[in-house]
């Protein structure tokens, strides 16, 4: 990471941004973020500006439209931001030799496949979200810039912010009974903190290219509910729901892979360990947000 003298973090305000941030200021390593409030990256113009701006070495783009359903009813929006924008990023990440970080989803897959997904898998998007998170996928590797990380990972949770296992707590401490949660879309609940590590130890690695990143092993959305209410100590009232029954009770929301796990082999072979335990880093996780007052 040394050689990285000018880092620009775009969407800084965001939860994966918050766990690179915190693995660069244990590097001690100082960044430039800049923030839909200060800066719109699906603006063509104002993206050129930035990097002849600040010139940087590295950009992280955590910047994506990531509400699922939202993305349905906002179709052009979501292009916008998870489509054009990496088109903008790249042109001018080639132009200045750049290392660009992007991140895309498991949500490219339509989930028929029976066993986990490999970079060289065929994507084929059910929702708006993914064909927009393709579009941006395919963008990047169009337009190649020198040396790009593009990683796909899935069930992001992390802090600060709005995540599965804090709505799932906050839940369970009101009068519902049961809780109702799918049991039959399987993919890996992925720590962010973990995933900004990894991306550092690539970056470190001179690593370059797709590679897939999440927690290791798998798991169902009730079966993390599940996991979540023993961290928490909390009465284990999870029934399971299927797809189809959540489909009619929110005929609007957008169609989710029943498969995503991803296959881990390619990225643990480049950074030289296993990625963590998706339960593990529960755990992790649920230390530091009762430290830090959940």
């Amino acid at each position: 990471m040394s050689a990285y003298d000018c880092v620009l973090i775009i969407g800084h305000h965001g939860m994966l941004a918050n766990a690179i941030i915190r693995q660069l200021n244990r590097r001690t390593i100082a960044f430039h973020g800049v923030d839909r409030d200060t800066f719109d990256v699906t603006d063509e113009r104002q993206v050129a500006e930035i990097f002849a701006e600040h010139k940087p070495t590295l950009v992280f783009n955590c910047a994506a439209a990531t509400n699922v359903d939202g993305c349905e009813t906002s179709q052009e929006a979501a292009k916008k931001l998870n489509g054009d924008a990496v088109r903008f990023l790249a042109e001018n990440a080639k132009k200045w030799q750049t290392k660009l970080v992007h991140y895309s989803t498991d949500f490219v897959f339509d989930g028929e496949k029976q066993g986990a997904y490999t970079e060289t898998d065929k994507p084929h998007p059910l929702s708006a979200y993914g064909k927009t998170k393709l579009e941006g996928e395919e963008n990047l590797r169009t337009i190649d810039p020198l040396g790009y990380l593009l990683l796909r990972t899935a069930w992001l949770y992390g802090r600060p912010g709005k995540c599965f296992p804090r709505t799932m707590v906050e839940l369970a401490k009101k009068p519902i009974d049961p809780l109702k949660v799918v049991a039959d879309q399987y993919g890996c609940p992925t720590l962010t903190d973990d995933l900004a590590t990894a991306t550092l130890e690539l970056i470190d690695n001179n690593a370059s290219g797709l590679f897939h990143a999440t927690n290791s092993g798998n798991s169902n959305w009730r079966e993390f509910a599940q996991a979540i209410m023993q961290q928490w100590n909390l009465p284990n009232r999870v029934e399971a729901l299927t797809s189809q029954q959540w489909q009619e009770m929110r005929p609007k929301s957008a169609h989710r892979p029943q498969n995503s796990v991803l296959d881990l082999k390619k990225i643990q072979s480049a950074i030289g360990h296993p990625m963590r335990p998706w339960r593990e880093a529960l755990a992790d996780y649920h230390q530091q947000v009762m430290l830090e007052g959940f």
